[in-house]
């Protein structure tokens, strides 16, 4: 199949019709009738039977639209984005971010460059940091953030800003006057909401704890640090996670005080090697760099 044939298939069949279909791709009756003719000879398949007048797809055409519906849709990115490179030629930006930064200093970020760049094409993939790494080889996104530096050859990691793990535990476990400041990690709440091991955050945390003599119960573990967030907001227990998931924290609801002896987080900023970044990824590199740093100087606060 042509792509014109692929074009006219799936307008028909959206459509119903030969006519809805040559209205929504903005050509005549006749000149579609004879791209399906052309399509069905070269496919040596019958696509519709005209039953009563009115079209119906073979159980072949059924078939073959679940695939030419998939390929439409990436048709459709393309011309988006090609619309888009042509009136700002270098301004297309496709990021990637772990799903705790998704949900925490993206948005504040993109709102912020938005304003500098309202018209510019921006897709967001959150990923795990496997995932960003087959995105970012296979050249499907242009950068990425995260907490982790996967330590790939061909994958440069720049620390964008560093603070540390933060315990966060609901209102009154400790005096207010205390908020934000440092905590030993020895008078850490001793039932913690834990993280899956295999993050490896929360390994540092042990291993620390462990270096201690420290043992904690944990009876509820979670995977991801926006999880273990919301169940500290509801009263369910304490936690250990990363200072701009406790920055995003409704803090009417719980106290934040970042850890000691320090557990550092970096926020990596993920790119090809030798791949420049354009004026428009440069800027929101810029915003992601301003939201983070506010993060750390809430959780870390003036008394740390």
């Amino acid at each position: 199949m042509r792509l014109r044939h692929i074009e006219v298939f799936h307008a028909i069949m959206q459509a119903g019709t030969i006519s809805g279909a040559a209205q929504i791709l903005s050509i005549s009756q006749p000149a579609a009738t004879k791209v399906l003719q052309h399509c069905e000879l070269r496919l040596g398949l019958k696509l519709f039977e005209r039953i009563k007048g009115k079209l119906h797809p073979t159980p072949e055409a059924r078939k073959l639209f679940v695939e030419v519906d998939k390929l439409n849709r990436d048709l459709q990115a393309v011309r988006r984005l090609a619309s888009n490179l042509k009136n700002n030629p270098d301004e297309a930006v496709r990021l990637a971010s772990t799903p705790t930064l998704s949900m925490t200093i993206i948005p504040a970020a993109l709102s912020a460059w938005r304003s500098k760049f309202p018209k510019v094409h921006c897709s967001l993939a959150s990923q795990h940091t496997s995932e960003i790494v087959s995105a970012l080889l296979l050249g499907d996104v242009d950068f990425a953030i995260s907490l982790y530096d996967p330590n790939h050859p061909s994958i440069a990691a720049e620390s964008l800003t560093q603070g540390r793990m933060t315990a966060i535990a609901p209102k009154g476990t400790w005096a207010a006057t205390l908020d934000n400041t440092p905590l030993p990690i020895k008078e850490l709440p001793k039932e913690l909401i834990a993280l899956d091991l295999d993050d490896h955050l929360a390994g540092r945390v042990m291993d620390a704890c462990s270096e201690q003599g420290l043992q904690f119960n944990t009876y509820t573990v979670v995977q991801t640090y926006l999880l273990a967030r919301t169940m500290v907001e509801h009263g369910a227990g304490s936690a250990v996670i990363d200072p701009f998931t406790a920055a995003t924290a409704d803090h009417q609801r719980v106290q934040c005080r970042p850890i000691i002896p320090v557990v550092p987080v970096d926020l990596y900023l993920l790119t090809m090697k030798s791949i420049p970044l354009s004026r428009s990824a440069l800027a929101f590199v810029q915003n992601l760099r301003d939201v983070a740093a506010d993060c750390i100087a809430k959780t870390n606060g003036a008394r740390s």
